[in-house]
């Protein structure tokens, strides 16, 4: 037990967890609002219950594939090369990955947009999702980006120990922020064409990182934050609309 705890003493090593945690959360932040969004369109009665199904398979994967890290690693070595670049099976995964998200993202603004299809559309009355579908399709992206997370922890520490504590913080957090993430969306329908349109940029990161075309995070989270605080704004802007047509009325 002590070699697993070894870091205690060292100072680089904490900072390394801290480093981790923080990474763990945000590469989570994807995977979150995919499982809000889908599990929105539930019956409001097994919501809760789909999103820590969700969320649990999440850390179940996690902390499966951390005691296969040996396997995890060798899924970086090259298995065929194709257009001069040679794809491993972590490629091969976040092309799949990113395929699905796309066109998952893709299927749902078709229906939040075509008002007359209402039978799929994440705001409207009708639902047609099941607890089963949902959780297959959570449990797809789970594995894409638990493993994506997983060679995130791998790259940047040795200590087993460290990559577990980062994980289940990780995983604690999520499960913490799914609920008041998806009341928000819900009171919120403009956030939802927000989010889907993220899922689809993060889809096409995944296949372009599949390619081996790396797109540095922090654009990314800089373009996610940037038209968040717009959306922020127009809805700031819309409730004092309201307001003002409310006070003016009496």
């Amino acid at each position: 037990m002590a070699e697993y705890f070894g870091f205690i003493n060292d100072p680089t090593a904490w900072v390394a967890l801290a480093t981790l945690v923080v990474m763990e959360i945000v590469l989570g932040i994807d995977n979150l609002i995919f499982i809000s969004i889908l599990t929105n369109k539930l019956p409001p009665e097994k919501q809760q219950f789909a999103r820590r199904l969700g969320i649990g398979a999440a850390l179940v994967l996690r902390l499966g594939l951390l005691f296969t890290i040996s396997i995890i690693v060798q899924l970086t070595e090259p298995v065929f090369t194709a257009f001069d670049i040679a794809f491993s099976w972590k490629d091969l995964i976040l092309i799949a990955g990113g395929l699905f998200l796309v066109w998952k993202a893709t299927k749902e603004i078709h229906h939040t947009v075509d008002v007359e299809d209402d039978k799929g559309n994440m705001v409207g009355n009708t639902v047609q999702l099941t607890v089963g579908s949902a959780i297959v399709q959570i449990l797809v992206l789970d594995l894409v980006f638990s493993v994506d997370s997983i060679i995130t922890a791998v790259g940047m520490t040795d200590h087993i120990a460290i990559m577990f504590i980062a994980v289940i913080t990780a995983v604690t957090v999520m499960l913490v922020a799914a609920e008041p993430l998806s009341r928000f969306i819900a009171k919120n329908p403009t956030i939802v064409m927000l989010a889907l349109s993220f899922l689809l940029m993060i889809g096409m990161t995944l296949i372009a990182e599949g390619f081996h075309f790396h797109v540095p995070k922090g654009y990314i989270y800089a373009a996610m934050g940037f038209s968040a605080a717009v959306e922020a704004l127009n809805m700031f802007a819309r409730r004092r609309k309201t307001r003002v047509k409310t006070t003016s009325l009496h």
